[in-house]
């Protein structure tokens, strides 16, 4: 290399740090690095890398981490690696600990965020794995507004177990089964060791991959990244070139202002309900949306919904996992499919500097009727008319709370509750064999402020599917569910406990209904009985007095609004 690199883009926000005399400081500790003088004449582009031994979801992110850095390398860019936490959701589910998977959504966004900024950087690639990377990462890039590519490690290939395919959803159900006498444990203990066989992100359509999925439909991903298997080498040719693409999106100057709009926001629903995506896509699509002071709505899901309908049989409803939709295809192949019936946004830009249209024009994809198989349903012969997705309003949600439809469509649901202050008591009380047809199991105080920090259920759901439970036994909390909760699981009643929502005012005995046609949730009592039990109520005592917990606890707002915890972005 000569000791004279070319003149750098003026513009660029490195040039803080690498250009000019007075900067002579701020280079010799990028040479203590091994940057020479072309490095510090190209856009340096920051690689924010989750990867950790927490989770099988993470644990390969350095590989891709690499991939990505040789792909900014060879196109002309200086690679910068940094990373950040992440939260195992599943080793976590049922314990204290994941009251910090939100959380971590935040921190991701906020570290990813400080360093941006800190050191200059002209451009992102922000790397997924576990369920709250992928917002989190996202949420980085719209603060920042810096031109950045979104990269997903790809999900786990799925077990083997009894001459059948398997993943965490059935280990976490075969628990369940356990406690009713229908599985042995020496069964479970097999299905345990061969339900996770590498790494990579849960199979199914849970959060990992409904989130990974969604960055395509949003734009922030070019199409067909979020489908190829983790430990496969397409996985690490899609992470080569969105390091040669991060490259391109710089030097146009293309950032997430840009591309995102409502109407992208309106794409990322209506795929989302069409393939049965996390109910925890939700909270994440309003929380990003906020950040990129973009008008969406929680109704605005019931809206996409109506029209659009669900075409697509992927765990937890289904039997099939995120390779199989790679197969034919990937995510792609729904977006053209709702694409040809209208129901997307075709003019909506993406990263790439082209609009969805144009992009789905570029590429050969078949249509759902050639590919003829038995996950995935032609658009005009839907699983259901409706997407799978329903928010549900009435005296016991104001709010807005969130379910996804998994089995039946048409949900109706009368019966009396059973009131738990947390997920550990409804827990011990299901596993212990007490639920009967009709129940409906509340669990409280488990909100974004509550919590604090929403835990997710899926000990719970996935005890009571395991007995057989998961479409007469209704469970509602003002948490989350897991993306692999199944059944009649109502979600994110809005306004929590912790604030005087009236799931507070709940009794044992009380009866609540569920209507999915008339989008309804509500309880037997009158305003006057409920606003009377309300103020008879004391001040809930925050769970936490100190440490990053209790911060959390004062500072998450409505996950009405996505749970946002940004004060630019924060509604009450």
């Amino acid at each position: 290399m000569s000791d004279k690199a070319p003149q750098k883009d003026p513009d660029l926000p490195s040039n803080e740090v690498t250009e000019g005399t007075e900067k002579a400081p701020h280079r010799a500790m990028f040479r203590a690095m091994g940057y020479d003088d072309q490095d510090l004449s190209s856009p340096m582009v920051g690689i924010a890398n989750p990867a950790a031994d927490i989770t099988p979801c993470n644990v390969h992110l350095d590989d891709v981490s690499d991939a990505a850095y040789e792909g900014i390398d060879d196109a002309g860019g200086m690679p910068i690696e940094f990373g950040t936490i992440t939260i195992s959701d599943a080793i976590s589910m049922g314990t204290e600990g994941m009251k910090a998977s939100l959380i971590s959504r935040e921190v991701i966004a906020d570290s990813v965020e400080l360093v941006a900024f800190g050191e200059r950087m002209d451009g992102l690639v922000t790397i997924g794995g576990c369920d709250k990377n992928m917002p989190g990462m996202m949420m980085a890039s719209i603060r920042t507004d810096l031109p950045s590519v979104f990269l997903y490690g790809g999900s786990i290939m799925p077990g083997q177990h009894d001459g059948r395919e398997v993943t965490i959803q059935n280990v976490f159900e075969g628990v369940g089964a356990v406690a009713q006498g229908e599985m042995s444990e020496d069964e479970l203990d097999t299905m345990e060791r061969n339900a996770c066989p590498g790494a990579g992100s849960c199979g199914g359509m849970f959060t990992a991959n409904t989130m990974a999925s969604i960055s395509e439909a949003l734009g922030f991903a070019p199409l067909g990244s979020a489908s190829p298997p983790a430990e496969d080498e397409s996985r690490y040719e899609v992470a080569r070139e969105t390091g040669e693409l991060v490259l391109e999106v710089i030097e146009d100057r293309r950032r997430p202002s840009d591309f995102l709009s409502k109407e992208s926001f309106e794409n990322a629903i209506a795929l989302q309900v069409a393939v049965g995506g996390s109910t925890n896509a939700v909270l994440h699509l309003l929380a990003m949306a906020a950040e990129a002071g973009i008008d969406l709505d929680i109704q605005d899901f019931n809206r996409i919904s109506a029209r659009t309908p669900k075409v697509a049989d992927l765990q937890p409803g289904g039997e099939k996992v995120m390779n199989d939709l790679h197969e034919v295809g990937g995510v792609p192949v729904v977006l053209k499919a709702l694409y040809e019936a209208d129901l997307l946004h075709g003019d909506a830009l993406t990263v790439t500097g082209n609009t969805m249209a144009e992009e789905l024009d570029s590429l050969d994809l078949p249509t759902i009727e050639e590919l003829d198989v038995e996950y995935l349903y032609p658009v005009d012969d839907p699983i259901h008319e409706r997407g799978a997705i329903r928010i549900l309003t009435g005296n016991l949600a104001p709010g807005g709370a969130v379910i996804k439809i998994t089995g039946a469509d048409h949900v109706h649901h009368e019966g009396p509750v059973r009131v738990f202050e947390e997920e550990s008591e409804a827990m011990r009380y299901v596993q212990e064999g007490h639920v009967e047809s009709g129940d409906a199991i509340v669990i409280r105080n488990e909100g974004p402020q509550g919590g604090p920090g929403m835990r997710e259920m899926l000990g719970v759901t996935s005890a009571r599917d395991g007995q057989g439970h998961s479409d007469d036994v209704a469970l509602l909390t003002d948490g989350r569910f897991s993306g692999a909760t199944r059944g009649l699981s109502i979600g994110h009643v809005a306004p929590e406990a912790y604030v005087g929502g009236p799931i507070a005012a709940l009794e044992d005995g009380d009866t609540i209904t569920i209507d999915v046609d008339d989008l309804e949730l509500s309880v037997d009592l009158s305003d006057k009985e409920l606003q009377e039990r309300l103020d008879a109520l004391d001040d809930p005592e925050p769970n936490y007095d100190t440490g990053v917990l209790a911060k959390y606890q004062r500072d998450f707002g409505s996950a009405t609004n996505g749970a946002v915890t940004n004060p630019g972005a924060k509604e009450d």
